[in-house]
This record gives structure tokens, sequence and C-alpha cells, in this order.
């Protein structure tokens, strides 16, 4: 073998080393970014999950809104992407417990008795207007703490996005809340957390958090400006004293 040979093999030798090192580098980061967003879903391969999707606030009991049906289809992707599984049941027959299953509960209080149920359990500083005799501005308004925050439908609306957990953090499946003031809200955090989902872990890990999202002007946007407004883990899991509620607000958590 001359020289000119034994180059070329060396050569396809080390490119073919160089490949498969690479292959493997790519493979182990895939898996450690994968086991990341499982562990912070609470999403291992091949687990159940439940999908909760409440009813058109504005409609019959047996419509839910578009909207809604779009951030249903967005977290159904993140669960595939998991490789978990989903089951979607209406607000009102889901009749189980949380800690088993990781769970997604989409809907305002006013047309989700689940999130009215794990918003009375788990967050007792965040309190909900959901009374119809109020007029339009003051109708869904959010008190979280001392704070409240009015709806100008199209304009300026809010949204909770929270991951919450029964148990000590790490031990029981987490339940992710899209509490929002309307349909296109609860659209909007589950696009914010398929999209900031690695840097929430980051700075969470997989302990509780609940935050405060705005949605501007929709009416022209849609769900896809989303601002965070502030991280309200704090204020909305430390309970209110009751004479700080306004006195035709509706304690919805």
């Amino acid at each position: 073998m001359n020289d000119d040979v034994r180059n070329i093999v060396l050569g396809v030798v080390a490119a073919g080393i160089s490949a498969t090192l690479g292959w493997l580098a790519r493979t182990y980061l895939w898996k450690r970014k994968l086991r990341r967003k499982q562990a912070f879903f609470g999403l291992p391969a091949n687990s159940e999950s439940l999908l909760v999707v409440n009813r058109d606030a504005g409609g019959t009991d047996l419509t839910v809104h578009r909207y809604d049906v779009f951030a249903l289809l967005e977290l159904s992707a993140l669960i595939k992407d998991c490789g978990a599984h989903a089951e979607v049941v209406a607000q009102d027959v889901a009749r189980q417990g949380f800690g088993e299953r990781t769970e997604f509960c989409v809907g305002g209080p006013s047309s989700n008795r689940r999130m009215m149920a794990h918003m009375s359990a788990m967050l007792p500083g965040v309190h909900v207007n959901i009374d119809a005799s109020e007029p339009g501005p003051v109708r869904m308004t959010y008190q979280i703490g001392s704070e409240r925050y009015l709806l100008e439908k199209g304009v300026s609306e809010y949204v909770l996005l929270a991951r919450l957990t029964a148990g000590q953090p790490g031990l029981s499946r987490p339940v992710f809340l899209f509490c929002g003031q309307t349909a296109i809200t609860n659209q909007a955090a589950t696009r914010y957390l398929a999209r900031n989902h690695e840097r929430l872990s980051r700075k969470h890990g997989n302990n509780p958090f609940v935050l405060l999202l705005k949605v501007v002007n929709s009416q022209a946007y849609g769900p896809d400006v989303a601002e965070l407004v502030a991280d309200v883990t704090r204020a909305a899991q430390t309970p209110l004293p009751t004479t700080a509620v306004a006195r035709n607000s509706h304690r919805a958590s």
C-alpha cells in the first residue's frame, strides 16, 4: 500500500469516526433535552395525561370555543413530543384527584368547574369576578394579592399560566392551569408555554409557579402577542383576608 492509498484510507476512517462521534453527541443531547422536557411536564414515555376542556362561556353546555380547541391542539402536540398519551374529558365529568397523571386544565372558572376546584384548593390568593350581573369592565376582573386586573376585551386581556403539584415537587405529576379572561387568552397561554418551556424549566425546575400574562391587542394579533406581567406565585398561594375581596366579586379560587 503506497502513501496515497494509506492517506485516503486513514481519511475515510477518520471521517467515519468523526461522523459517528457527532451522531452520538447529537443523540445524547437530544435525549437529554427530551428527558428534561418529560420531567418538566411530568410525561415520561408512554405515560397517560388528562386534557380537561371547558365549555364555551357564551354558548351551550355542549360547545367548546374554537380558540380553546386550538389550545388543546397545541397541548396535544407537546404531549406527543414527550411520547405520552392524552385523554380528553369535559370539565363537568372529570371526577378524579390530581397527582397520578399530568393534567392540563383549560378555561376560566366561569366555564370550567374543575378549574374552579383547582384554584380553590391551590390558589387561595386569586379571586375572579364571574358575577353575570356585573358590567363588562368589571366582570372577569382578576384580583391577585392586592392587585386587580380588568378585562379590556380585544385590547388588554389577562391569563394565568400555572404549574402546580399536589405534594412534594418531583413526587407527583403536575397540573397545568390555563385560566384566561377570554378564550383567546387560553390559547395564548398554551402557545407561551410551548415556546418557553425550556426557559421555564431552567428557571423553576420542577417547582410550582404561577405566571400572569397579558395578551395585547388580540383583535389584531390574535394569541401571538403575550407579555409576562409578573411571577405571582407567592401572592397566588397566600390566602387573602375576606375583607380584601370586593363585595360583588366571586371567589373562584
